[in-house]
């Protein structure tokens, strides 16, 4: 798909996934000569490797003016998407599928290239249970902008769908449910994941592409009919950080 020297786009590098990404994006053997980070915040430089500075480029963005974000001046091989929030962080329902869902959708149609002969690929990381037609506000907005980026039109679109994150840094609620997704990930690996395998998988999907991933990691999937994608789920994702 890709024969010149690589660039990937990550937007939500600040996050508990996206911060854990970033390094591996940068690593001199990730394939990717170029790596930008856009995003209301950005990574202070003194957190990352001095060697790979040379090839980021970082710029705080306003995802209410996203038309001047300079997202469309980039030609991005692959884009990365990890942004997401929660409605305790987000302030309000309204508040919580405006930045989920909203800027998500924004960024990934600025960073898609107008050129129709450059091939592109996104990865987005949603969630387990997404459903553009659920009654809770959380699994109806993943699969929301899961359904409103397939219509995008990258060439490759693939999305994970995680269950539990497991790491340093959960939330309350993955602590308190922690030892039961713990004992139940004995006997299931549709359970949880931890944050490190999340990302090697990530990594590796968004720099093999769809076709290229090891057999019977991903499965194509569609909302009301709309345009298909390639999903990786819990179980599948688990299998690809080991490849």
């Amino acid at each position: 798909m890709m024969s010149h020297e690589k660039t990937a786009l990550l937007i939500g590098a600040t996050g508990r996934t996206g911060r854990r990404l970033l390094p591996l994006l940068l690593a001199s053997n990730s394939g990717f000569a170029k790596v930008a980070e856009y995003g209301r915040r950005v990574t202070p430089k003194d957190q990352l490797p001095v060697e790979s500075l040379s090839r980021l480029e970082q710029k705080v963005i306003d995802f209410e003016k996203i038309s001047e974000s300079g997202l469309k001046d980039g030609k991005w091989d692959v884009v990365f998407i990890t942004l997401a929030t929660t409605q305790a962080i987000a302030g309000s329902p309204e508040q919580f599928e405006k930045i989920d869902k909203g800027y998500v959708l924004s960024a990934a149609k600025e960073a898609k290239s107008t050129d129709s002969e450059f091939k592109q690929r996104i990865v987005y990381i949603s969630a387990v249970g997404s459903d553009p037609a659920s009654r809770f506000i959380y699994s109806r907005c993943k699969g929301l902008t899961e359904e409103g980026l397939a219509k995008l039109g990258y060439d490759d679109t693939i999305i994970f769908r995680p269950a539990i994150l497991k790491g340093e840094d959960r939330n309350l609620l993955e602590k308190a449910i922690s030892p039961f997704t713990s004992a139940l990930s004995l006997v299931s690996s549709n359970v949880q994941i931890q944050f490190d395998a999340l990302t090697k998988a990530v990594l590796k999907a968004g720099q093999l592409g769809s076709s290229s991933l090891p057999a019977g990691i991903v499965k194509q999937d569609s909302w009301t009919g709309g345009p298909t994608f390639s999903v990786i789920g819990n179980a599948s994702a688990l299998k690809l950080a080991k490849t």
